[in-house]
C-alpha cells in the first residue's frame, strides 16, 4: 500500500480528513512489492523508520477468526515479531477475576451457580447457559464488552504514547530497537459486532472451513458436537468474515504452513506503516 493508502486509512479511524499524498511526510526509501522484500528489510525498516511512522495513530489490525480457527497461535507468530498484541479475551479473563466489578454484576445476573466454590468464574455452567438462550448472551455481553473495548482503547492510546515519546527520544528503546510500527488487535467478534471499526484500519481473518472448527472446537474443550454447533452458530459466517476481510490466513493446511503467511503479511504491514 502507498504511504497515501496508509495515511488515508489512519485519517478515517482517527476522524481526521484525509488530505491527499502531500499532506503526509514522505519515507524516503525504495518502493517494494508486498511479497518481493528482501530478507533483511524489516530489521532494515526498524533501524531507520522515519518519523512518521513514529506519529501517533499507529496503523492497526484487526485479527479475527470463528472460534477454534487458530486466532492465538496467529497472534502468537505475529507477537514472536516483535508486534505488540492485544488480545481481547485475554482482557475480558481480567475482568471476570475475583474481586473485579464485572465479576459482581455476572453474578448478580446469573445467580451463585455462575461460581465456583473458590468465587471464581464457572465458564463451562457459563457457556453453556449463554448459548443456550440469546437473551442471556446479550446480558453477559452487555457487562463485559463495554469494559473490553475501553481497555483496547486505553492500550492503543498507551502504544501511541510510546511512540511519540520514541520519535522524540530515539535512543529510548532497547539498544536502539523499535517495535514495529503496526499492532495487532485480536477480536473474535470483530465482524459481528462493528464495535471496533474505529479502532482498526484493516481486518485480518483466519479462516478455517466449518467442519474443521468442530473437529477442533469439540477436541480442544471437550464439548458435544451440539453445543460446538450452537457456539458456531452464534458467530457470523465464514462468507460474511470473508467478506469483510483485507487480508486472510488458511489455516487448513499443517501448522508450518502459518509461519510463511505471516511473514509476508509481517512485512506487507511494516512497509504499509511506514
Amino acid at each position: 500500500m502507498a504511504s497515501a493508502e496508509a495515511a488515508r486509512l489512519r485519517g478515517r479511524r482517527y476522524g481526521r480528513a484525509y488530505r491527499g499524498a502531500s499532506a503526509a511526510p514522505t519515507c524516503r526509501r525504495p518502493a517494494l512489492g508486498p511479497n518481493d522484500a528482501p530478507p533483511g528489510i524489516v530489521f532494515e525498516v526498524l533501524a531507520t523508520m522515519s518519523s512518521r511512522a513514529l506519529t501517533p495513530g499507529m496503523l492497526t489490525i484487526g485479527l479475527t477468526g470463528g472460534v477454534a480457527s487458530g486466532k492465538t497461535t496467529v497472534a502468537a507468530l505475529f507477537a514472536a515479531r516483535g508486534v505488540p498484541v492485544i488480545d481481547t479475551d485475554q482482557i475480558a479473563r481480567a475482568l471476570v477475576a475475583p474481586g473485579q466489578p464485572a465479576l459482581g454484576e455476572i453474578a448478580a445476573h446469573f445467580g451463585p451457580e455462575a461460581l465456583r466454590d473458590d468465587g471464581t468464574l464457572d465458564r463451562a455452567w457459563l457457556r453453556k447457559r449463554i448459548f443456550a438462550d440469546d437473551a442471556e448472551r446479550q446480558a453477559l455481553d452487555a457487562i463485559l464488552h463495554p469494559r473490553i473495548r475501553a481497555e483496547v482503547q486505553r492500550r492503543l492510546e498507551a502504544l501511541d504514547e510510546q511512540r511519540l515519546a520514541l520519535r522524540q527520544d530515539p535512543k529510548g528503546g532497547i539498544q536502539g530497537w523499535i517495535p514495529p510500527p503496526y499492532a495487532i488487535v485480536v477480536i473474535p467478534l470483530l465482524v459481528e459486532t462493528g464495535a471496533y471499526d474505529h479502532m482498526i484500519d484493516r481486518v485480518l481473518v483466519v479462516d478455517l472451513p466449518e467442519q474443521h472448527q468442530l473437529s477442533r472446537l469439540t477436541a480442544r474443550d471437550g464439548i458435544d458436537e451440539t453445543l460446538a454447533r450452537a457456539m458456531l452458530a452464534a458467530q457470523a459466517s465464514r462468507a460474511a468474515r470473508l467478506a469483510r476481510a483485507d487480508d486472510v490466513i488458511d489455516n487448513a493446511g499443517p501448522p508450518d504452513r502459518l509461519e510463511g503467511q505471516v511473514e509476508r503479511l509481517h512485512r506487507r504491514y511494516v512497509q504499509w506503516a511506514m
